[in-house]
């Protein structure tokens, strides 16, 4: 069994409707880096880019919990899901969106109530438009934000 303390980075990834899967394989191969996809049932498919996939059960928050019970601090995931952000945070987990935004102890709570007004606004009968198209620029700011943390725990390692 692997000893606990000597295992590295891994980078989960909430992979449902994820749309930088093959980016996400790329830079982890490039660093070395483990990469564990989980997805639910019904998106089992036979592309599966490469790393871990672990299949979940359908429910809508399996996948989710199943990245909390097996994370571990400085460990880095890639996730859309803002109340996943928040509870990862907490463990002293990296998250990035597939937009390559990082979420931070600075900025999880506007996210978070942003989240819960647009909630409300729908209960309300209100709706928006919801997110705007990803785009090939959505796709280099996240091989950006990647990059950096993967290239900054790489050589921050090389110094121990």
């Amino acid at each position: 069994m692997e000893n606990y303390a000597e295992k590295k980075q891994r980078i989960y990834v909430d992979a449902d409707a994820c749309p930088v899967k093959q980016e996400i394989m790329d830079c982890a191969t490039k660093y070395n880096v483990p990469v564990t996809f989980v997805a639910s049932y019904n998106h089992t498919t036979t592309k599966t880019f490469g790393g871990e996939w672990i299949f979940v059960d359908t429910g809508k928050e399996e996948a989710d919990l199943y990245i909390v019970n097996q994370v571990r601090a400085k460990d880095l995931v890639i996730s859309q899901d803002i109340g996943l952000a928040g509870l990862l945070l907490k463990k002293d987990v990296i998250v990035i969106t597939p937009r390559g935004k990082q979420y931070t102890e600075t900025n999880i709570d506007t996210a978070l109530q942003y989240r819960y007004i647009s909630a409300m606004e729908r209960r309300g009968g209100k709706y928006s438009k919801g997110p705007k198209k990803f785009t090939d620029e959505d796709i280099l700011n996240f091989i950006t934000t990647l990059e950096k943390i993967l290239s900054k725990d790489e050589g921050d390692s090389k110094k121990i």
